[in-house]
């Protein structure tokens, strides 16, 4: 009885040792473990002007925002609660082209107050007169990815990549790594209709 009592009090002593301590760490910040899908495609042909492959854990919507045109559309990434955003103009004058290319570059460069980096890469498929510009944009931005698409004369495209989540690129990047991918998938597919 007395080897017990005094286990118990060595114990119970032992117990307020261990937590009287200041000696504490905070653990680092942790994310979320991302679960990718498989890479599968899908063609778009929806009677505009252009078409190209999107990948099939995506949802192709008609954009139902005010002030949008025909052949307006999201690519709506919900798993990732993104999209991309994409826009098709028909180009009536060199001077309305050489506005849009403008724009796009722009909106791209708008982001350079918050990116660490903008990398522009040209397009250039010249068997389907399919040119432009892609920007990679690295940073806590709104975008990450924008890039336009023109056959030079009468037809422009252009998409833009959104998350509806507060700008943290350390904690999208994976993601942002896999749309990529999905991004020059559609580029490499895309064609003009006429």
């Amino acid at each position: 009885m007395k080897g017990t009592l005094i286990l118990y009090f060595l114990g119970l002593a032992l117990t307020f040792a261990a937590c009287s301590g200041n000696n504490y760490s905070p653990k680092p910040r942790g994310y979320y473990h991302i679960d990718l899908p498989k890479k599968a495609y899908k063609h778009f042909d929806n009677g505009c002007s252009y078409s190209f492959d999107y990948p099939v854990y995506a949802a192709m919507q008609p954009d139902s925002s005010s002030g949008t045109k025909p052949c307006w559309y999201n690519l709506s990434f919900a798993r990732f609660n993104g999209r991309l955003h994409l826009t098709y103009y028909d180009v009536s004058s060199k001077a309305e082209y050489e506005g849009l290319v403008e724009d796009a570059r722009t909106f791209a460069f708008k982001h350079t107050v918050k990116a660490n980096s903008i990398d522009q890469k040209l397009i250039n498929y010249p068997d389907k007169k399919v040119y432009g510009i892609y920007y990679a944009i690295e940073g806590n931005t709104a975008s990450s990815v924008q890039f336009f698409l023109t056959d030079s004369t009468k037809h422009y495209f252009r998409g833009a990549l959104y998350f509806n989540e507060r700008p943290q690129y350390d904690s999208i990047r994976p993601v942002v790594t896999f749309i990529k991918k999905d991004i020059d998938r559609m580029i490499e597919t895309f064609k003009w209709k006429n």
